[in-house]
């Protein structure tokens, strides 16, 4: 009998991603009555704002339940263009803008429009779970640099210029960033821009989706407002999921030179045709709304981020750099790498670690090795205080109980 052949080979060659996997893991665990406390995914725990919400069902009243534009609605990509003016001033028309199911989406829709078979594009590791995996489905072929932690998880300007070649399409950044928190400076960017400025048929994606979300004392700045020369060739991604508790709703827009907006467009015709038009009335509630939703959820994570700081460096063995943005800590687990279980079992990666702390502390994270760097777990701390302190109690025992 002859085998039908289902997967492509560049489907084949990609993993689905780590962190919601895991996440769904710790779902099943739930639903069959163990205590899990998930700490892998990047969601907010509030509810979307009150507001936000009236917005959608007044819009779904008012008979807006139809296809829209490819683009999005012409009040949200105003909307979008008018924040930009005023939290970064950055200076964009509504026809720079394209609205997308998710940022996620946005970014799949700019490497399918530009990347041609073997075209590379450069990512600093750590890096997001999905972007290596987005370029191979899209014909590209990832260029991952090692940012140590030893450099602050940053790619120096000598990194990037060693990296390219004739065939570099793109340059990524992610500030603040997943899985490390941290946040280029203005300075950083700048000097990163003077390599770029030496390679001018090389575009950047500038992912800022955690822009709000910032712990430190190191502000936010948006890669174009350190760079302006480089405006006509960067993609800015950003969207509504995690600044006003929206990742059900999926949607996400992105800034750009036209003519990459255009065929980000002209894509999305064909695919999904248009965002959801309830959740793009519900974005313009958020952008154009009071945002004090966003400042109390800020100061919420900072909050977080000192409970989960504290007790990770009170954990003997493991080694932290102190987050700037996001809701994420990345602490170095090496040395608890080469230890055995009390049944014997060898704990040789991050990832076994990482299944370790699931199967018997019953919390789940997701192992550095899914961002591109061995060696670290990622713990996400968009949940609440109390689910904090019992998790990181949990991962206190857990590790206590490996030895050498």
């Amino acid at each position: 009998m002859n085998s039908v052949k289902i997967q492509s080979e560049r489907v084949k060659s990609i993993q689905s991603s780590s962190s919601l996997t895991i996440s769904a893991i710790a779902k099943e665990m739930v639903a069959r009555g163990e205590p899990v406390i998930d700490l892998s995914i990047g969601e907010p725990d509030f509810n979307t704002p009150a507001h936000i919400v009236e917005a959608a069902y007044q819009a779904m009243l008012a008979g807006q339940t139809r296809y829209t534009a490819p683009a999005g609605t012409e009040a949200l990509r105003q909307a979008v263009a008018d924040k930009f003016r005023r939290e970064n001033d950055l200076a964009y028309s509504a026809q720079q803008i394209s609205i997308g199911n998710g940022a996620k989406q946005l970014l799949f829709n700019a490497f399918a429009a530009t990347l041609e078979q073997g075209d590379e594009v450069i990512i600093p590791a750590p890096y997001w779970v999905s972007y290596a995996d987005i370029v191979r489905l899209n014909g590209g072929v990832p260029v991952v640099i090692n940012c140590p932690e030893q450099q602050g998880f940053k790619l120096t300007p000598q990194q990037l210029q060693a990296a390219f070649t004739e065939r570099t399409r793109w340059v990524m950044f992610n500030s603040p960033c997943n899985p490390t928190g941290m946040i280029y400076t203005r300075e950083e960017f700048a000097a990163l821009g003077e390599v770029l400025l030496r390679h001018p048929d090389v575009l950047i994606l500038s992912d800022e989706i955690y822009e709000h979300i910032a712990l430190g004392n190191t502000p936010f700045v948006s890669f174009v407002q350190a760079c302006p020369a480089l405006k006509e060739r960067t993609m800015v991604l950003n969207g509504v999921s995690k600044a006003y508790a929206m990742t059900g709703w999926r949607l996400g827009y992105a800034a750009g030179p036209q003519e990459l907006i255009m065929a980000l467009n002209k894509l999305q015709s064909q695919s999904t045709g248009c965002p959801s038009a309830i959740s793009q009335a519900a974005a313009l509630a958020a952008l154009q709304g009071p945002q004090d939703f966003v400042r109390e959820a800020t100061a919420e994570y900072r909050a977080r981020g000192e409970l989960v700081v504290r007790a990770l460096q009170s954990i003997s063995g493991l080694t932290l750099a102190v987050p700037d943005g996001a809701f994420y800590a990345f602490p170095n687990c090496a040395a608890y790498l080469g230890k055995r279980t009390p049944q014997g079992q060898l704990i040789s990666t991050d990832t076994e670690l990482v299944r370790y702390l699931l199967e018997e502390g019953k919390v789940a994270t997701v192992p550095g090795s899914a961002f591109g760097i061995d060696g670290y777990i990622r713990l996400s701390f968009a949940t609440s205080r109390a689910n904090l302190e019992v998790a990181l109690g949990r991962i206190r025992d857990t590790l206590a109980s490996l030895s050498q």
